[in-house]
């Protein structure tokens, strides 16, 4: 009996000293290195993947992420460019990645591994350590969606408006403005923080996005950023370190945006990294654990449960060649509760931004939505799609005015529509869209307005 007693304080006392606060580390030896992941052999029986691992490069400590675990060797792949470790050299478990988000972290700008790269000094830690992959709250106790928030987009507001806990895809191919408009998002009143999340951006546009775009909005902002030269560990933990950055804020019951741009890029890192450990491809190059990652970062925005905040997710979708049915974008479009599509016709014309009214949609939308805006909506995608269907027609001279009314009103309406529509991010955001499109279609069909009467009296 007092032997068995004796083993388990032992015991006791072995998980105490092997723990990352203990005096003893366990580490193994680099067998094998190759570009962008290292063979260790040691510590199978000691880590999960998904882990870390920690190893001398000069006189810094550099860390590695354990991708793939065999009997009796690991694949571990370097979260740094160019800090590999080389063959001989120890190898020491530090298990699950943690930051210690703090509400001063506002108005910085750090990289994926929760650092600053703004030059404005260290960053304070806060009192609660977050694991970057953690799990997203229980279904059944997450609060309801139900809160409409206003964007001041006004193209949002009315064909495809959102609640707060809502998850946004901006779907586009390269250059139609997909950046643009979530810069007009990051203006947005209705939040009490707000966090960004640049993943494989180009550098010189780092800078100008949180100088120019964000402005005064930047000092109730957090900014993660993983430029296009970072490795893909960097490119993938950033999206994960900005949530875990959003759930710290959510948790003290604050509503919070989140801004991804882009995902598509998180999830080429995904494919890198998983081709280094030796996954097989299964839709276009991209390895399965590239589809089970995505809704485990995306799950993790939305609603919080009671007392908690929410947070409201904007993601933008870059679709390869225009390609709406992309691997990625099919997939985000299952899991997110509504998609924005840019349209490159639309941004030909000038028409900014080019979301068509007509592709998007929002899920919640009826939650959103006020009084008889419904019905509005419905009567006007229906001028918009009988105006675009016939435009071949009218342009060869094959339709005579009067043959159709309800064609003569979308012929009529549909100009004004866009019109009102056009929004640049240099324009105040829109404080009631629905308001300001009645005062555009009474003011084009000669019916005073309001604003007209008012400049009568002056």
């Amino acid at each position: 009996m007092s032997g068995g007693l004796g083993l388990a304080r032992l015991a006791e006392k072995v998980r105490e000293f092997t723990t990352p606060e203990g005096c003893c580390d366990i580490s193994g030896v680099v067998t094998s290195v190759a570009p962008g992941r290292c063979v260790v052999a040691g510590l199978s029986r000691h880590v999960r993947i998904g882990e870390y691992l920690s190893f001398r490069h000069g006189d810094r400590v550099k860390l590695a992420e354990v991708v793939s675990l065999g009997t009796e060797e690991i694949v571990a792949c370097p979260v740094d460019n160019g800090s590999q470790a080389g063959i001989g050299e120890r190898v020491w478990r530090r298990g699950a990645f943690r930051i210690s988000p703090d509400e001063s972290w506002c108005g910085r700008t750090i990289n994926s591994l929760g650092e600053p790269v703004d030059g404005l000094g260290a960053l304070s830690q806060g009192p609660v350590s977050r694991v970057v992959t953690g799990a997203p709250p229980a279904s059944m106790m997450r609060q309801r969606v139900d809160a409409p928030l206003r964007t001041g987009i006004r193209v949002v507001d009315i064909f495809t408006p959102i609640c707060q806990g809502q998850r946004l895809g901006i779907f586009a191919g390269s250059g139609v403005g997909k950046s643009t408009l979530l810069s007009m998002f990051a203006k947005a009143a209705d939040f009490d923080r707000a966090v960004v999340a640049l993943v494989g951006e180009r550098g010189r546009e780092v800078r100008e996005f949180i100088e120019d775009t964000l402005g005064p909005n930047m000092a109730k902002t957090v900014a993660v950023v993983a430029t296009s030269d970072e490795s893909p560990m960097q490119r993938k933990l950033a999206p994960l370190t900005a949530m875990a950055v959003a759930e710290h804020f959510r948790d003290t019951g604050e509503n919070v945006l989140l801004i991804v741009d882009s995902l598509t890029r998180f999830a080429h890192a995904l494919r890198e990294i998983g081709m280094a450990a030796g996954e097989p491809p299964v839709a276009r190059g991209y390895p399965a654990s590239v589809f089970t990652a995505l809704p485990g970062l995306l799950e993790r925005a939305g609603p919080g449960p009671e007392g908690a905040g929410a947070i409201t997710a904007i993601v933008s979708i870059l679709v390869d060649g225009d390609n709406h049915n992309d691997p990625v974008a099919d997939s985000a479009r299952g899991i997110l509760d509504g998609h924005l599509v840019l349209d490159r016709a639309l941004a030909d014309e000038g028409r900014y931004p080019p979301v068509n009214p007509l592709t998007s949609i929002s899920r919640l939308a009826r939650k959103a939505w006020r009084g008889d805006e419904e019905k509005l909506v419905m009567r006007l995608k229906a001028l918009i799609h009988r105006f675009e269907e016939t435009r071949d027609l009218r342009l060869i001279g094959g339709y005579r005015a009067g043959s159709d009314a309800e064609l003569d009103m979308a012929i009529k309406q549909a100009p004004v529509i866009y019109d009102i529509l056009r929004q640049t991010p240099e324009q105040p955001p829109s404080h009631d869209a629905f308001a300001e499109l009645a005062e555009a279609m009474k003011a084009a069909a000669g019916i005073p307005t309001a604003g007209s009467a008012k400049e009568r009296t002056r």
